[in-house]
């Protein structure tokens, strides 16, 4: 399976059972992935060099403007966007199979979770996946150590605060936080 033929099948896909062909393809990404944060996380690598292996890993442009502090782990990577003037801290994980979509301008605190996958909570069929994609919106700052549950978007320019976890949308210019996060404040 491409690239883009497991980009488009997320897209449109609401359910992925153990086992099959495109659950066979996450794992296929998936050692890709360990191979270049192997490489990422295992040593010094100038700001340049970081974007190369970013782009490597997201098979997609990432911008010159574009700043990361390894350690980044990431269980696929081939579903990932990134726009402009983002910056990730420290220690984040990215789940992204069901796609995780990052605009311009945006903060990502560390050791920050972005999650796109439940398992099916049906205990005979537990290993099967339902995707949902998550969005964070141009000026975003998500807090440290903050999760971002599937299908949640985050509106353009909230913030979300440290040990936040969100389980539903944030509206723009909006301040969350708590577990699970509720507004704080409007901006």
């Amino acid at each position: 399976m491409t690239i883009e033929e497991f980009r488009k099948t997320m897209a449109e896909t609401t359910y992925i059972p153990a086992g099959s062909e495109l659950h066979r393809a996450f794992h296929a990404f998936s050692q890709e992935a360990l191979k270049i944060t192997a490489e990422l996380n295992g040593a010094y690598h100038a700001p340049e060099e970081v974007r190369v292996l970013m782009s490597q890993l997201t098979a997609g442009e990432i911008d010159e403007s574009f700043g990361l502090f390894p350690p980044f782990h990431t269980d696929c990577g081939k579903n990932t966007k990134i726009g402009k003037r983002v910056f990730i801290n420290a220690g984040c994980q990215f789940q992204d199979q069901g796609g995780i979509t990052i605009g311009d301008d945006v903060l990502v605190g560390p050791q920050t979770i972005i999650a796109t996958l439940n398992h099916d909570p049906n205990p005979e069929t537990r290993g099967g996946m339902i995707p949902k994609p998550v969005v964070i919106c141009n000026k975003v700052w998500l807090g440290a150590r903050v999760t971002v549950c599937p299908g949640v978007t985050i509106g353009e320019g909230a913030i979300v605060g440290a040990g936040a976890v969100v389980t539903k949308d944030v509206p723009p210019r909006t301040v969350v936080a708590g577990v699970p996060a509720r507004t704080i404040k409007e901006l």
